[in-house]
């Protein structure tokens, strides 16, 4: 479904290039929940960006479906299946939570039907579906309204960074139900997670590891969790986060 050949980004900086993105070639197969993983600071979000179309390789290429999008934006990729949620959700003022997952399902959703998605990701839908999405929401609403907006898509591939990022624990728990149904209901369909969390590399199919900008491990769960939860080095806080869970709601 998704593959980048020798993909590269670098940025200008005072010092010179730095490049951030080294040579990386990888395939998210259709039908499969792939979860790229790494230390901090080894360019998972930005891999993700450039999956989506927000940033644009300075070497590679990414074909969609056979199609390559190399140069596509993040609004004609989303054209084409891509759907991709932020660490950190967009704020918009003056729009109404129900009106926001009516507008990524692309139909007219009833209020029923958009408030089947926020209880979908934990959340009391009469508290919220009326409300505006705008600064009186906390981060962890946020980012749980932004996956409601992802399940309402549909999307053929659907990018997710670090989605347990100000997510209280009861809430990561029913995520992690949301993205194995997710992989049972939606059809002809491939996730993408960027995670450190341990519950999350644990119902992937298949695991990259990330490091210094380059791919370090990637391949079946069974074969490379291990290594991974096994070795510092690779990801250095695995452990520690893994037993935090979710952190502020």
């Amino acid at each position: 479904m998704l593959k980048l050949e020798n993909v590269s980004f670098q940025v200008a900086e005072e010092r010179g290039d730095k490049e951030i993105i080294r040579g990386v070639s990888l395939t998210v197969p259709e039908n499969k929940l792939v979860v790229i993983t790494g230390p901090n600071g080894g360019g998972k979000s930005t891999l993700a960006r450039l999956i989506a179309g927000i940033e644009t390789p300075t070497e590679g290429r990414i074909y969609f479906k056979g199609e390559d999008i190399t140069d596509l934006g993040i609004t004609d990729r989303a054209r084409r299946g891509i759907a991709y949620a932020f660490q950190t959700p967009v704020r918009f003022k003056g729009i109404r939570v129900k009106d926001l997952i009516r507008i990524a399902s692309g139909k007219q959703l009833s209020t029923a039907g958009a408030c089947a998605y926020l209880s979908a990701v934990g959340m009391c839908a009469r508290d919220y579906i009326d409300r505006e999405v705008n600064a009186s929401l906390s981060g962890g609403e946020l980012k749980r309204i932004e996956i409601a907006t992802v399940l309402a898509r549909g999307a053929a591939l659907s990018v997710f960074d670090e989605p347990e990022a100000g997510i209280d624990l009861w809430s990561f728990q029913n995520l992690i139900e949301v993205f194995e149904n997710m992989r049972k209901t939606i059809q002809n369909s491939s996730i993408l997670i960027i995670s450190h969390q341990e519950r999350i590399l644990n119902i992937a199919d298949e695991i990259v590891v990330l490091k210094d900008g380059k791919v370090e491990a990637q391949g079946p769960r069974e074969q490379v969790l291990p290594r991974v939860m096994g070795t510092p080095s690779a990801v250095s806080e695995c452990h520690m986060i893994s037993r935090k869970g979710g952190i502020d709601a």
